[in-house]
């Protein structure tokens, strides 16, 4: 992984791991710039679930629970990410609860989104 810090953000190249399946985090990212693939990994086979975009955010689990990525996260393209952590995030809600509310739907769309795909 060969992240590159820019004045706003972290830069990845075109198929470089942003974070992988197993490991800790601490942070949300919000996709400033590219595209991402959600992949999820099991028995050496890769399944992509998701394509995400500009403005849209992944690793947001990791705010609300001390666990481990449950999944890969690989750049599509070039792509500029910017980290919030813990603390960034809730001084950000205290200032906006609006935003806490938009970051739960989206985590519920997704939710049914999955379950969706699984039963199919």
């Amino acid at each position: 992984m060969r992240e590159k810090k820019t004045t706003l953000g972290s830069h990845f190249s075109n198929g470089e791991i942003i974070f992988k399946q197993g490991t800790t985090g601490d942070c949300l990212y919000v996709i400033q710039e590219g595209n991402v693939d959600i992949i999820i990994e099991s028995d050496d086979k890769e399944t992509k679930v998701a394509e995400l975009s500009e403005k849209d955010f992944f690793g947001e689990m990791a705010l609300f629970q001390k666990d481990v990525r449950s999944c890969t996260v690989r750049a599509n393209g070039d792509v500029k990410v910017l980290t919030i952590n813990k603390r960034n995030f809730y001084k950000t809600i205290q200032n906006d609860p609006s935003l806490a509310f938009n970051l739960l739907e989206k985590m519920s769309k997704r939710l049914r989104d999955t379950t969706k795909k699984l039963k199919e």
